[in-house]
């Protein structure tokens, strides 16, 4: 129970709602009681799990713990515009009318694509697929990406390539228990999904072998049977190394490769001259840990290989998930139970976020901007021409690019902290503080906010409903049980009301969620992410839907690829292409700096900051640091050292602890200021998908008090 003295309207008495974080999308209860005294009363919040599929009634601490940001004193609870250098309050009329009125004056002077539009893989999707719409309707340009660039993207492009979808899941949670061997893959469940850790538990009480990859020994490593502390850049290296051990030893499913894949033969001509004692050494691993891991995962009748972010946040972030997809191909380990493949989304709504609109190259459903044909179904549903509907944009970092060239003249952010999240930050602030016009919705001052022209004060998860998409691609309800505080007004009602005052308001008249869903459910249906049979009263029937769900008569689909994949010809796509090898490191530039999360923080850190109870877990940022190597570099436990890169630098406390590899420093992504580890994060892009390579960058270390001691 958390004690919150409210400076703001108190919630209800008890709200159904689910929490705002991961990908899980656990249900649960908030329930306000007042204790005490007469005359020293306060508000206490019971949480409670309410059961459901996904995470069967369990609540993390952060879920515990989110009503807090909600009730913050800090909310922001009044639109605000700056004067003479300063934010200060306004109207909402006003704050519109000053948005669209700069807006079309951009739009004159420069045209469209001189405004750009930046979501959020938090969002509602019935938010980001209005987002969507107003980029490409309202505003008209091409320029519009997300947060969830730095998040999926390369799970995503890689399992279109491959199996021709992108779901989180191939399977459905329920089948963890019963896998004879799963492997983790740069994925640090009991941190960052922490509500998903008794499946994994079930399996190895069940007898499954555990296999994590990971540089560090987490509290998810901890579990492992076999834990390869792998050196960060080099994991489609080690997938092709536990490959070749698999087809050496006759662990390949002939039958399934034949009937169900393309381009297996070319794969295993390229395998033919792997050198798998030049990999094991490149990978920083024992050659026989990487036989032990290949080993269970080929002899066990069932297996599942989940990747995160560890493996995905590289330069050949695509190329190494469509390696460890070759395994999963090679072993015909997919398409039936307890079998498959997962990307372990870390968003709230990181999957329905990247289905329905606010992508550079997508429209509803999944559809390709690109494709004549899903152009005009969805500007049909607009009640748009197809020739109106500007083209494929780019990603979210080359919009930052581009805002710092001066080719982007506006930028409208919501759900989102690019100052934080980005790579190159500084570059980005740089590039921000030079727009003509930035509006920031936020519910917090958040370090984007703190730059804009415009803020506008959001509801929080208590008070907005809408669906979101687990990691399971279970879409679930998300009822609202509370008023939004002060004049904080709901994301897609703001949207509609620029949309309006931009001339647009004839595509944009909606009443409430539900009316955006339907909308939304039609221009999905026959797309690859159907949800024309989900509706908001089977959501609150069934308690979730799997898409693809073309049919309102129709069960979603839990498990896919059990008949065929969703290639024309029902086949599955090996590939043979190298990944980058990873310049690596430097005299100059020593160290492999590698970012993350840690259990008591999300993201970067607005809303979990503003929780005295998550705060106080992690009051600041830290470089996680070997013995060996910070005894090397003359830095101690609990010092502040300066994190340095070509690209720029961060100051944290240094902690030092052997659960990490010598060469590699972890620092975690939440915060940002002088504490931000993205100043020193490299720029450089996956060709593929377009993420930045957060987990490779090359540094040096040293303590403050020596930066200070030499620069004075």
């Amino acid at each position: 129970m958390v004690y919150t003295d409210l400076d703001i309207e108190r919630a209800p008495a008890k709200v159904e709602t689910q929490c705002p974080f991961c990908s899980v999308q656990c249900k649960m209860t908030v329930t306000e009681v007042e204790e005490g005294v007469p005359g020293q009363r306060r508000t206490a919040y019971q949480i409670e799990g309410v059961p459901n599929a996904a995470s069967e009634g369990r609540v993390c601490v952060k879920g515990m713990n989110a009503h807090q940001h909600a009730v913050h004193s800090q909310r922001l609870l009044e639109p605000l515009i700056r004067v003479n250098g300063e934010l200060v309050s306004c109207s909402w009329d006003e704050a519109i009318h000053v948005i669209s009125h700069r807006l079309m004056t951009i739009t004159d002077q420069y045209g469209p694509d001189a405004n750009a539009v930046y979501g959020g893989g938090s969002l509602t999707n019935e938010t980001a697929y209005l987002l969507g719409k107003f980029a490409r309707v309202a505003l008209g340009t091409k320029y519009i990406d997300y947060n969830g660039r730095f998040c999926m993207s390369a799970a995503a492009s890689a399992g279109s390539k491959t199996f021709g979808i992108d779901r989180g899941l191939t399977f459905r949670l329920a089948d963890i228990p019963l896998a004879r061997c799963i492997v983790l893959a740069g994925t640090n469940i009991a941190e960052c999904q922490p509500t998903l850790l008794p499946y994994f538990n079930q399996a190895k009480e069940n007898g499954a072998k555990m296999v994590v990859i990971d540089p560090r020994k987490t509290a998810t490593a901890a579990i492992a049977d076999i834990h390869l502390p792998i050196r960060p850049g080099t994991d489609a290296l080690l997938a092709d190394a536990m490959l070749k051990i698999i087809m050496d030893e006759g662990f390949v499913d002939e039958a399934f490769i034949r009937a169900r894949t393309n381009g297996y033969d070319e794969l295993r001509a390229y395998m033919n001259g792997f050198d798998l004692n030049r990999a094991a050494d490149l990978c920083g691993l024992e050659l026989e840990q990487i036989r032990e891991a290949a080993r269970s995962y080929g002899m066990a009748g069932t297996g599942m290989i989940l990747t995160a972010r560890g493996v995905e946040q590289q330069t050949d972030g695509h190329l190494a998930v469509r390696h460890f997809l070759n395994l999963v191909l090679a072993t015909g380990k997919i398409g039936r139970e307890s079998c498959g493949y997962g990307a372990v989304t870390g968003q709230g709504n990181g999957q329905g976020g990247r289905e329905h609109g606010q992508k550079a190259d997508q429209l509803p459903g999944y559809r390709s901007i690109e494709n004549e044909e899903d152009r005009k179904y969805v500007a049909s549903v607009w009640g748009v021409e197809a020739s109106s509907l500007p083209g494929k944009g780019i990603s979210a970092y080359e919009m930052m690019e581009l805002v710092h060239q001066g080719e982007i003249k506006s930028l409208f952010v919501m759900g989102s902290n690019p100052v934080v999240s980005n790579p190159n930050a500084g570059h980005v602030v740089e590039g921000l503080k030079s727009l003509d016009l930035l509006v920031v919705a936020d519910m917090f001052m958040s370090e984007t906010a703190q730059l804009a022209d415009i803020v506008l004060p959001v509801t929080s998860y208590l008070e907005n409903e809408g669906t979101l998409t687990n990691l399971e691609g279970r879409v679930l309800l998300r009822e609202a049980g509370r008023e939004p505080p002060g004049e904080a007004r709901h994301d897609w009602m703001i949207l509609c009301s620029i949309a309006d005052q931009l001339g647009k308001g004839l595509y944009f008249r909606f009443n409430g969620p539900e009316e955006i869903f339907n909308e939304l459910r039609l221009a999905s249906k026959g797309g690859v992410a159907d949800y024309y049979g989900i509706t908001y009263d089977r959501l609150r029937r069934e308690e979730g839907v799997y898409w693809p769900c073309p049919s309102t008569e129709e069960a979603g689909v839990g498990l896919l690829f059990e008949q065929s994949f969703a290639h024309p010809d029902g086949k599955a796509v090996f590939t043979i292409t190298e990944g980058e090898r990873w310049g690596g490191v430097s005299e100059e530039y020593p160290l492999i700096l590698t970012n993350g999360r840690v259990l008591s923080h999300y993201l970067t850190g607005v809303q979990t900051r503003r929780s005295s109870s998550l705060l106080a877990r992690e009051l600041e940022n830290f470089a996680e640091i070997h013995p060996t190597t910070a005894q090397r570099y003359r830095v101690r436990d609990g010092e502040w050292v300066e994190v340095v890169s070509e690209h720029g630098s961060f100051t944290v406390r240094c902690r030092v602890g052997d659960s990490i590899r010598q060469d590699t420093l972890f620092v975690p992504m939440h915060w940002g200021g002088v504490q931000n580890v993205n100043h020193a994060t490299r720029p450089e892009l996956d060709p593929f998908c377009k993420m930045p390579g957060f987990k490779t960058t090359a540094v040096r270390i040293r303590s403050l008090k020596q930066a200070n001691s030499l620069e004075g």
